[in-house]
């Protein structure tokens, strides 16, 4: 049974309403439930700070919204899965959280729902400190100290005596609100708080190693430095021995918690003797007296043995990173082994089909398959679709049928026969002759020229030619004389004949009873109306008598 409470789905559903996917994942990993935060959740928002199209102040606004909650639980699980995000996410998240101003302001946070509240409310706080030092430190030095390349020619080795003693402060100042964490293995007592020492424990190794190299890099150089430098180097190594015996108790804690011996690394104490090295040195360059002449070579020899010791101390611990980065490595290649073969199962287990698919098949045969007609005639008769390949500008839509017409379509009636003969048939216009009849020539040819030259001479402009489809008809007059035989003079009339109107088929099925419509050609005759006198004999309006 989950152990969700119903304000978390309840806000696990409102997220899923506004489509929200980011906030709802959010609200998933950081639960009510005492346990760390499910890896799925972890990876869906890790990936998702890879994503371009992903808001990284959103996400990181959204963790801390819940932070805001007075569970102690969703305010620590909100923590490890910031830390999570930090670790392993893109960097783009790290840097929008140190360009803030602000982060966790957990400093007062108290739960009072129970004793446990109590007690993990103290770490709840050391927690989120060390969080906003660690967003602090790569303000500062703008990259992670846990990131870093180690090594002989790695970064806190390659850096010069300035630079080296203004970052290693930064560096203790992180180590000291990771290692004020502070908890012994008995407190370790529900997921929660196991999950967030484990990224602990691997910050620490990670740093520490970070640490180590920037010491290495010091002592090399401590002998060259000022008066001024070796002081300030002095003391920066005073604390790292402190540091150093910090570090190995809360390596003893990962032991006792149950982490594999293998997994931490070893720590090698730097000779006492290194110290006195360092002492007198400084102490020469203030110009007090030295004990002993000989304690040069002995410094000396002192000093390589430190830095023996701690560059295998160095290599311990990177050893160690190596091996998790490799572990992690053989993780991710059996989890895509076990999804290939579960693929592979899958697929097994569907039917093989060598049949094409039904719709790639009609796809691929739509234009050499005819469609059937379940209301034509007989295949004897054919159908002549109209073309006109020179119309290319489209000048002529009225004249091109929707549709194919059958030019030689039977009159049948109800009863399958002929009863009437030939009577009564009517005659059908083919709606090719009339188009032929109209167009002698090519209206459009392939040429641009030629096609513009053809459409200025057809409708006549420029040049004077009228349109030989337009008649003017004008009847000759008739004298005749007066009496019974007298008629009266007609006006001129003026007659167009216009073009054939072909039938437009609104619907795909033929007539009903097989039966064609008659088309015939309507003739307009425009008569220009004339004022005749009633009587011919009398006076003409308008003459004088």
């Amino acid at each position: 049974m989950s152990g969700q409470s119903i304000t978390d789905r309840i806000t696990a559903a409102q997220h899923s309403v506004t489509g929200s996917a980011v906030s709802k994942t959010v609200c998933k990993a950081t639960t009510h439930e005492v346990m760390g935060p499910k890896k799925k959740h972890l990876d869906y928002l890790i990936q998702c700070t890879n994503e371009m199209n992903v808001n990284i102040p959103q996400l990181a606004d959204t963790l801390f919204e819940r932070t805001t909650n007075t569970s102690w639980v969703v305010v620590f699980k909100s923590l490890i899965t910031t830390h999570q995000i930090m670790v392993y996410g893109n960097e783009r998240f790290v840097q929008y959280l140190a360009s803030r101003n602000t982060l966790f302001n957990l400093s007062n946070f108290l739960d009072k729902s129970g004793l446990q509240g109590y007690d993990m409310s103290t770490f709840i706080r050391r927690y989120s400190r060390y969080l906003n030092e660690k967003a602090v430190s790569y303000r500062q030095v703008a990259f992670d100290f846990t990131k870093v390349k180690r090594g002989a020619d790695g970064v806190m080795r390659a850096m010069n005596t300035e630079k080296l003693l203004k970052t290693i402060p930064i560096i203790q100042n992180q180590m000291d609100a990771l290692l004020d964490f502070n908890v012994n293995a008995n407190e370790l007592t529900n997921g929660v708080i196991n999950a967030a020492f484990m990224l602990l424990f691997k910050d620490a190794i990670r740093l520490f190693a970070a640490y180590n190299e920037g010491i290495i890099n010091l002592l090399e150089k401590y002998f060259d430095m000022k008066k001024a430098q070796c002081k300030e180097g002095l003391d920066i190594y005073k604390k790292f021995l402190t540091r150093m015996t910090r570090i190995s108790e809360f390596l003893k804690v990962a032991e006792q918690v149950g982490i594999d011996r293998g997994d931490i690394p070893d720590l090698s104490q730097a000779p006492s003797s290194l110290l006195d090295a360092l002492e007198q040195h400084l102490a020469s360059l203030e110009g007090k007296k030295v004990k002993d002449s000989t304690a040069a070579s002995r410094y000396t020899s002192a000093l390589s043995n430190a830095v023996s010791s701690l560059a295998n101390t160095g290599i311990s611990f990177t050893t160690v990173v190596e091996r998790e980065k490799q572990a992690a490595l053989e993780e991710e290649q059996a989890r895509l082994k076990a999804l290939k073969e579960q693929r592979l199962k899958e697929l097994s287990k569907k039917p093989s089909t060598t049949a094409a698919s039904p719709i790639s098949t009609a796809t691929g045969t739509i234009s050499s398959a005819p469609a059937i007609d379940l209301f034509s005639t007989p295949s004897s008769f054919t159908n002549s679709t109209l073309k006109v390949p020179n119309d290319l500008l489209d000048l002529q839509p009225t004249f091109q049928p929707s549709l194919p017409l059958s030019t030689g379509l039977p009159l049948a009636n109800t009863w399958g026969d002929d009863i009437l003969g030939g009577i009564l048939k009517p005659t059908v216009a083919s709606p090719n002759q009339g188009l032929s009849a109209q167009q002698p020539g090519k209206l459009v040819s392939d040429d641009l020229d030629s096609s513009l030259a053809n459409l200025v001479g057809n409708l006549g402009i420029g040049n004077g030619t009228a349109n030989n489809d337009i008649h003017w008809s004008h009847p000759g007059e008739k004298k005749l004389t007066g009496g019974t035989n007298w008629q009266p003079k007609m006006a001129p009339t003026t007659t167009w004949n216009p073009a054939t109107m072909v039938r437009t088929t609104i619907c795909a099925f033929p007539p009903h009873m097989g039966s064609m419509t008659m088309m015939t050609q309507p003739t307009m005759m425009y008569t220009q109306p004339v004022m005749r006198p009633a009587n011919p004999f009398g006076p003409v309006s308008g003459a004088q008598v």
